[in-house]
């Protein structure tokens, strides 16, 4: 008996030793990086840093976090920052966000608030800890610009993992419940008073080839630019409006895409005019586009179907011959 309690002592003590190495060396990596970010120029502050958990967990704890890299335009502030872990799965970490927060964009500032703002996180092993997988989760989302421009959803769920056979590719998957645009959205797409304050619908499948894989890099030093697209589908369901998408193409250095996409239409008259509308297709073109496409989809069975082919040239979007819109490029900033 005493020989056992002799041995439960030590491994009890050699426990709380790994514990003691593994929570000072996250805390002082920590710290390095913060350094190394100033060193670099950036906003790179925080008020309190420490780690907690023992014996099983290794959870670090931020408090008024601030990060801005003035290269790129991107900043953000919180409160808190949380990256919760067991100590014996420090490759797997949990981050948890605040209620509040700010986040600013090389163009606009966003005030983001929810009920639960969560993600789980696994690395792979080596010193960039490039991304495995990852899942987030946010519950009464709702992302507010300087303008008082607010888009807002009752969950948000998004899914991202690494393609084992093509590591800078990623699978992602997004769906948003009770998704609502800011009003300035409606009115540059000229949508009618008649169309409901919320989405019924919102969801993507597609995967993304990067020139890069996204680990320490892609923080510290350039975002992975993308290079391939494949969208599986995304559907969107807006009151009596459908839309569908699907299709593949290539991203260019200067993130203009060529490519193929099917795209399919319910109530398509009313899209139309809604772009009509909002100026963004010449009133006499989408004229002569709502005779054609009135052909195609009474020679479909279907007149308020549409089910057409999406030309992407560079950048640019037809429909059969007809220029239909410049699509924004893709670059990441």
């Amino acid at each position: 008996m005493k020989r056992l309690l002799i041995a439960i002592v030590i491994l009890a003590c050699v426990w709380a030793g790994f514990w003691l190495s593994a929570s000072t060396g996250v805390k002082s990596g920590f710290k390095a990086w913060f350094e190394d970010r100033r060193a670099q120029g950036w906003v790179a502050e925080y008020s309190d840093l420490s780690v907690t958990g023992f014996p099983n967990r290794v959870d670090t704890h931020f408090s008024d976090l601030q990060l801005a890299d003035p290269r790129t335009g991107w900043a953000w502030e919180a409160p808190f920052f949380q990256m919760l872990a067991l100590s014996y799965r420090p490759n797997h970490v949990i981050a948890v966000w605040p209620n509040k927060q700010l986040l600013a964009t090389p163009t606009q500032k966003f005030d983001i608030t929810s009920n639960s703002l969560q993600a789980s996180v696994i690395l792979d092993a080596g010193t960039r800890l490039p991304l495995n997988r990852a899942n987030l989760v946010a519950e009464t989302l709702t992302l507010q610009d300087r303008d008082g421009q607010a888009t807002t959803m009752t969950s948000l769920r998004a899914a991202v993992s690494q393609d084992a056979e093509a590591p800078q590719t990623y699978r992602f998957a997004v769906e948003s419940d009770d998704f609502a645009p800011p009003m300035s959205f409606r009115g540059l797409i000229g949508a009618t008073d008649t169309l409901p304050r919320t989405f019924s619908a919102l969801r993507a499948q597609f995967s993304v080839g990067f020139d890069a894989p996204w680990d320490l890099d892609a923080i510290e030093d350039r975002r992975p630019q993308p290079t391939r697209l494949d969208l599986s589908l995304a559907e969107a369901r807006w009151g009596d409006l459908e839309i569908w998408l699907a299709g593949q193409a290539d991203v260019d250095a200067n993130g203009a895409m060529t490519g193929k996409f099917t795209i399919k239409l319910r109530n398509w008259r009313d899209i139309l005019r809604m772009a009509v509308n909002s100026g963004q297709i010449p009133q006499g073109l989408g004229d002569q586009m709502e005779k054609g496409l009135g052909l195609l989809s009474q020679l479909a069975g279907n007149p308020n179907t549409l089910d057409v082919p999406l030309d992407i040239r560079r950048g640019v979007a037809f429909l059969g011959p007809i220029p239909v819109g410049q699509l924004p490029a893709l670059v990441l900033r």
